[in-house]
C-alpha cells in the first residue's frame, strides 16, 4: 500500500550550499533506492530556530514529499539518525485531505513561478 508522506528536516548550519544540498541529494536517492516517487521538494533556506539544538540557533531546511511504502519511512529515519549533519527531522503520512491541499498549493506556487 503506498501512502504520501512529507519530511522536514534540519541541517546544521556550518554546511556550505554544496555541502546541503549533496546532503538533500543524499536522502532523495534512499528515498528513491527504496521505490519511493517523488513529488516536490522545496529548500527553505537558512532560518532561524525557535530554540538552540546543539548550541546552533540556525539551520538549513529542507522539505521532501513522496509516495511510499510504509517500510522505507523506517529506513529513511534511521539514515537520519546515522547522519550527524542533521539536527531534526520529522516525517508525516498525509490522509486524503492533507494530499489535496498539499497539491494544491504546489499548483499554487507553480503559478507563481510562472
Amino acid at each position: 500500500m503506498i501512502n504520501q508522506y512529507e519530511t522536514v528536516f534540519i541541517l546544521t548550519p556550518v554546511l556550505s550550499e554544496p555541502q546541503m544540498k549533496e546532503t538533500v541529494e543524499k536522502f532523495k536517492g534512499i528515498l528513491t533506492e527504496k521505490g519511493a516517487e517523488i513529488i516536490n521538494e522545496e529548500n527553505w533556506g537558512l532560518k532561524k530556530m525557535a530554540y538552540p539544538i546543539q548550541k546552533k540557533s540556525t539551520g538549513f531546511y529542507a522539505f521532501l514529499e513522496f509516495k511510499a511504502e510504509p517500510q522505507v519511512i523506517e529506513k529513511l529515519e534511521v539514515a537520519y539518525r546515522r547522519d550527524e549533519r542533521v539536527l531534526r527531522f520529522i516525517t508525516v503520512k498525509n490522509e486524503k485531505y492533507a494530499a489535496a491541499y498539499a497539491e494544491k498549493r504546489r499548483n499554487k506556487k507553480q503559478t507563481k513561478e510562472d
